[in-house]
């Protein structure tokens, strides 16, 4: 029954994974490497709503990883 579901549920999960990695901001442009991060240190603490997103990353990434070693061995 797992071997029925696991494909459509690893599209859903990657789907998900390449959005959240989407819309996190980026800090590694061209012009922070040469100095220009308007931050100055290049170091902030995440909070809000970038946190979530970043620990819901995380996650998905987990869940994907884990239906993939799954896949293996249906």
């Amino acid at each position: 029954m797992l071997a029925t579901y696991l494909p459509y549920v690893q599209i859903i999960l990657s789907v998900l994974l390449v959005g959240a990695i989407l819309l996190q901001q980026s800090e590694g442009s061209l012009g922070s490497a040469f100095g220009g991060s308007q931050s100055g240190s290049g170091w902030h603490t995440k909070r809000g709503l970038e946190k979530q997103l970043f620990i819901a990353t995380i996650v998905i990434a987990i869940l994907f990883a884990i239906s993939a070693v799954l896949a293996l061995f249906k």
